[in-house]
């Protein structure tokens, strides 16, 4: 098992930044992927960014040339940072720790708790 605890999240103007933090209680080089995903009210859990083990990145098509995602294997954390923020960018946002399970590829995926940002002026 892993804990994964958010933070950075909050009240920021469109156009603003925002840099979320996600640490872990074990280590994350572990894992085959870490990333971010999204809930705004009423709708369903989407993919922000994600990170493999070996650095490879993937980003939601809204987010792409404003959100970075990093990750820091020695302290065990993963960073987003969010610029150019947009109304439509407000969401909880939740961490990732993503396994793969077995020879057939099934994974399993550890959840952070989330923390909201809010982006409106």
């Amino acid at each position: 098992q892993v804990q994964l605890v958010e933070s950075g999240g909050g009240l920021v103007q469109p156009g603003g930044s925002l840099r979320l933090s996600c640490a872990a209680s074990r280590s994350i080089a572990r894992f085959d992927a870490m990333g971010w995903y999204r809930q705004a009210p009423g709708v369903q859990r989407e993919l922000v960014a994600t990170m493999t083990s070996g650095g490879s990145t993937n980003y939601a098509d809204s987010v792409k040339g404003r959100f970075t995602i990093s990750r820091e294997n020695a302290k065990n954390t993963v960073s987003l940072q969010m610029n150019s923020l947009k109304p439509e960018d407000t969401a909880v946002y939740y961490c990732s720790a993503t396994r793969v399970v077995n020879v057939e590829g099934a994974t399993y995926t550890h959840w952070g708790q989330g923390t909201q940002v809010t982006v409106s002026s």
